[in-house]
């Protein structure tokens, strides 16, 4: 193998290629052959012996043409150092020789929609359904692709059937999402009816009712179908959130109490429950009782990161750091409380401390697009345009879905087809606005 690497290393890519066919069985058990060719193609690919590492593969897929762990590595080389042809050549043989292998088909047909080609992409996926008819994964694959290019009642159809065949809950929802962004309230709503009646465990149905009635204005209908959903899921955060929310709106601070003392009763160790209820407080200006909350919900969650970097934030100047400290021996790997000591070094003008925690937050979550837009914002302030370009590309090779602050922008009804830049920019000049609010009311 060292040998083959050699060749390669010397540019004889033919050479690399016949040492490894020849020897790549040598003394290597037949039960141990597939876990021994990829540890030893990853460790390949770790030291940039990239067509060593692909003369095993290909050695592999030889030797067990149906299985599909196998050719999914050797997809991820491809992806990651091959070009786009040799990656939808090697995904073809893939489906050729494992036809009930969905991921590789979903691999396919997202690689076509990459570089452009949707026709490609909807032509696979067809194929796909023809060989695995019953995989909701491909039903909803082909269902977002129509989506999200513009082509609605494609989408539509494809759901209707999908309906037909008896789909899970999330068919529904992704049905009652496309009525959602055509304006059609009445069709979403029997759609979110419907759904119920077959799912009514299913918080997200319940949610998205109670979102159609605050957005049509009908307060007191979107409480009830609240209510009705914590009837069905007592532990779904999301609809106890909701629903304060909305009392909050409707009847002010002794209603939210109510709401969220009933839903930590139920469920006493959910930390955003606990962190709804001191905000609550917080924005009321009820400082001394956010305190009391906030001592109770550390002992309630002691390990809850995002207890810890809002204790942080709260913590008067002075008693910031001892605050940090605590919350780092208690959840060192918590993204939450990572990005909270970054925020600190950076109003202490620490820049390149600051710079370290921030990165270290979105290696370690890179699905959450707060940090993303806090990194951003710290780049547009202290960083060089690389830099800023630099996190701008890997936030959207990262994809982020989730993010307290996130959310609510990426899944707003005008963001719905947004790219993740557009999301990125948008949260930045909301977090803006947001620290010049809390200046201004320190200063009241």
């Amino acid at each position: 193998m060292k040998e083959a690497e050699a060749a390669e290393r010397a540019g004889s890519v033919a050479t690399c290629n016949a040492i490894i066919s020849n020897t790549i069985g040598i003394g290597v058990e037949d039960e141990d052959r597939k876990a021994t060719w990829v540890a030893d193609a990853e460790e390949c690919k770790k030291r940039g012996s990239i067509e060593t590492a692909r003369a095993i593969y290909s050695c592999a897929i030889a030797a067990f043409k149906s299985k599909k762990s196998v050719w999914l590595k050797a997809a991820q080389l491809e992806k990651a150092h091959g070009t786009r042809e040799s990656l939808d050549a090697l995904l073809r043989k893939a489906v050729t020789y494992t036809p009930q292998a969905e991921v590789l088909w979903l691999m396919g047909a997202k690689e076509k929609w990459l570089a452009g080609d949707v026709p490609a992409a909807r032509h696979i996926l067809q194929e796909a359904y023809a060989a695995i008819p019953k995989s909701e994964e491909i039903w909803l694959a082909a269902f977002k692709l129509e989506f999200e290019n513009n082509e609605p009642e494609r989408a539509r159809m494809l759901l209707a059937k999908a309906r037909e065949r008896g789909g899970t809950e999330r068919v529904w929802m992704k049905s009652a999402i496309v009525e959602r962004e055509l304006g059609n309230s009445s069709e979403e709503r029997r759609l979110l009816d419907e759904g119920l009646q077959l799912f009514p465990s299913f918080f997200k149905l319940w949610l998205m009712l109670g979102q159609l009635e605050e957005r049509l204005g009908n307060l007191p209908q979107a409480k009830e179908a609240y209510e009705l959903g914590l009837k069905q899921c007592p532990n779904s955060t999301p609809l106890w959130l909701s629903l304060a929310n909305l009392e909050e709106r409707m009847s002010g601070l002794s209603k939210v109490r109510a709401v969220l003392t009933m839903a930590r009763k139920r469920n006493p160790h959910f930390p955003e429950l606990w962190l709804a209820a001191i905000r609550a407080e917080s924005r009321h200006g009820s400082k001394k009782e956010a305190d009391i909350l906030m001592a109770k919900a550390l002992q309630e969650c002691p390990n809850s990161g995002i207890l810890w970097a809002a204790a942080i934030e709260m913590a008067p100047r002075p008693q910031r750091k001892t605050k940090s400290s605590d919350a780092y021996k208690k959840c060192e790997h918590d993204p939450h409380v990572i990005a909270a000591i970054g925020k600190l070094f950076w109003h202490d003008r620490k820049v390149d401390k600051a710079r370290t925690w921030l990165n270290r937050a979105v290696t370690l979550a890179p699905d959450v697009g707060d940090f993303w837009a806090l990194l951003y914002k710290f780049e547009l302030q202290h960083g060089t345009e690389d830099q800023q370009k630099e996190v701008m590309r890997k936030c959207i090779a990262a994809e982020p879905k989730h993010g307290e602050k996130w959310q609510p922008i990426s899944k707003a009804v005008e963001n719905s087809h947004q790219p993740v830049e557009a999301i990125l920019k948008k949260l930045v000049v909301a977090l803006g606005k947001e620290e010049k609010a809390a200046e201004d009311n320190k200063h009241q």
